[in-house]
């Protein structure tokens, strides 16, 4: 976190966080994530992309309690396994500012165009490395190339497979390395 933390707020730079799970990764993107967020614009300028249903709740309730004194605040969460007409309907009635999600149900909203990702400003990529175990390379590719180049991209990872290095080459430019 210390070390994170410092590098995003004082850098408008890509990063990639090497660190073991357990090891607050959450606080490391979400605090700066926060600060760094416009929640006067009605946008979102957002994307938290995690492994699974229970990681995107997990970092949902973080999230929740880093920001509960920020007003008008709006945080969505999107994943399989939940309604997705109740999550359309969520984005719909306030347009959230950051959106967590699972590759596979934000692939879906995308193609139904509920969400727009050409307007990010930041695409984290939060546990990469089992995103990748769990065989989610071609829409962690596919959401990447539907961003729009300015935006900046957080990757956090305990390990550093040849898939990592593939997004890190291909998406990411001149990141800044942490590792713990």
């Amino acid at each position: 976190q210390k070390s994170a933390i410092g590098q995003l707020l004082e850098n408008e730079r890509d990063l990639m966080g090497l660190a073991q799970t357990g090891t607050g990764k959450t606080a490391a993107f979400g605090l700066p994530l926060l600060d760094l967020i416009d929640h006067e614009a009605s946008f979102t300028q957002a994307v938290i992309l995690a492994p699974t249903r229970e990681l995107v709740q997990q970092i949902a309730v973080e999230m929740g309690n880093f920001s509960k004194y920020k007003k008008k605040l709006y945080i969505s969460t999107v994943y399989g396994g939940a309604s997705i007409m109740g999550q359309i309907k969520e984005i719909k009635r306030n347009t959230p500012h950051i959106i967590i999600a699972t590759p596979g149900r934000l692939i879906d909203l995308i193609g139904r165009r509920v969400v727009k990702l050409t307007d990010i400003n930041y695409l984290i990529l939060d546990e990469a490395d089992e995103m990748l175990n769990m065989g989610f390379q071609e829409e962690i590719d596919k959401i990447l190339e539907g961003t729009n180049e300015d935006k900046k991209t957080w990757l956090f990872s305990a390990t550093m497979p040849k898939e990592i290095k593939h997004i890190v080459t291909t998406y990411m430019e001149d990141p800044i390395e942490v590792k713990v």
